[in-house]
């Protein structure tokens, strides 16, 4: 049986993969549900891997990302907290998606047992950018992200993915792992190999910030957010 990773984990482990697939800038709009990916996009920054931007609104932080993927021909995510947060972006995803722009949004959301129960700060965000972009996936709490995100970036360039369906837990939000799904015929800007955005979803369980010493020998969470990058995350529902 697979032991579940913390989300701080999956966090480190989704940012692993970005690097991996060649991304090296990454812009942020913090929030509280995203707070483990601000942790290991700051200690990947603190390492010269990547740089880090910080934009409070998220609509910005989406055409943010969108300039910076066209400026340096790369893949370039967008971090959100959970809720309408992810749909600010969708100006953003609609003008990568006509104009062919590697935009990776990367959205942070509540685990499954806290999703339609009325918690504050969510909506449905699994397929919230339709036939805008060319992927998109649902990736647990306590899954791996790497290989979603692996898929993600290769379907942003264009390149045809694997036939292998996702690793078990995963959804994808399409029929298969193929763009063809993940963006319909309806979509007249659509077509085979395009280059495009893609939205990957990432479910994470508390605790999001990592435990600290009080002194006493007892661990606790910390009362504020850390700062990263070239700016603070403030404290903010999820």
């Amino acid at each position: 049986m697979t032991v579940p990773l913390s989300s701080l984990d999956a966090a480190c482990s989704a940012v692993s993969a970005l690097l991996e697939g060649g991304v090296r800038d990454v812009v942020i709009a913090p929030g509280s549900r995203s707070a483990p990916l601000a942790y290991a996009l700051a200690e990947a920054e603190s390492r010269g891997e990547l740089r880090l931007h910080v934009r409070i609104d998220e609509r910005a932080a989406g055409f943010t990302a969108l300039g910076l993927s066209l400026g340096s021909l790369r893949p370039v995510p967008v971090v959100t907290t959970s809720g309408t947060a992810v749909g600010e972006l969708l100006p953003a995803v609609m003008e990568a998606n006509h104009a062919g722009v590697e935009l990776v949004v990367l959205s942070a959301d509540r685990p499954e047992e806290l999703r339609g129960t009325g918690a504050n700060q969510t909506t449905v965000q699994p397929g919230i950018f339709g036939g805008q972009v060319r992927y998109a996936v649902d990736v647990p709490a306590g899954e791996d992200p790497a290989e979603p995100i692996a898929a993600g970036l290769l379907a942003a360039k264009g390149i045809p993915l694997p036939a292998a369906g996702p690793a078990d837990g995963i959804q994808s939000l399409a029929a298969t792992p193929s763009r063809e799904a993940a963006a319909p015929a309806t979509n007249p800007d659509y077509h085979q190999g395009a280059v495009g955005p893609v939205h990957i979803n990432l479910g994470l369980r508390d605790p999001l910030v990592p435990l600290i010493d009080d002194g006493g020998g007892a661990a606790s969470a910390p009362g504020e957010p850390t700062a990263v990058g070239s700016g603070e995350v403030p404290r903010a529902a999820a």
